[in-house]
């Protein structure tokens, strides 16, 4: 493949950030210029977001370092309630867990757009961390190694 920008040609798409940029020119372009780029190339694929460290089936190009998705979350005044209205009653406290639940997410799709804004069609190492910041506030992070792969066939 060769970049339309510097004229370079490269093995796979990967070295691409765009259908038409390669990763180094698209750093170069100024951010008006990045906004009316092409979509991304690079698709970040279920498969290949793992909390192991290798991935089967595919081949480690590059590793790209550290990806990290951040969020910080309160309970509402509403939620407070009704979850130590649930403490009374027992089992599951289901105001508590979907908001456990929804912070996470945010977390794990924050990690997967840092990976994929860096270029990476791969996240191994996957893992989560919380912190409670203050009485009623807790970070959730979500962080991994994105990497570049291919298939190993």
């Amino acid at each position: 493949m060769k970049c339309e920008q510097c004229g370079k040609e490269y093995p796979s798409e990967y070295y691409f950030r765009t259908e038409t940029v390669c990763n180094e020119c698209y750093e170069k372009l100024t951010p008006e210029e990045k906004q009316t780029a092409h979509q991304p190339k690079l698709a970040l694929d279920p498969s290949r977001l793992t909390t192991t460290f290798t991935l089967d089936g595919y081949r480690i190009q590059k590793y790209l370092g550290v990806v990290r998705g951040i969020t910080v979350r309160s309970r509402s005044l509403f939620g407070t309630i009704g979850g130590s209205l649930q403490t009374l009653v027992g089992g599951n406290i289901t105001l508590f867990t979907e908001l456990c639940e929804k912070t996470r997410r945010e977390a794990f799709e924050m990690m997967v757009d840092h990976a994929r804004e860096i270029g990476a069609n791969g996240v191994i190492g996957i893992r989560y961390d919380a912190t409670e910041v203050m009485d009623g506030v807790t970070e959730v992070l979500c962080y991994g190694t994105a990497v570049v792969v291919e298939s190993a066939a």
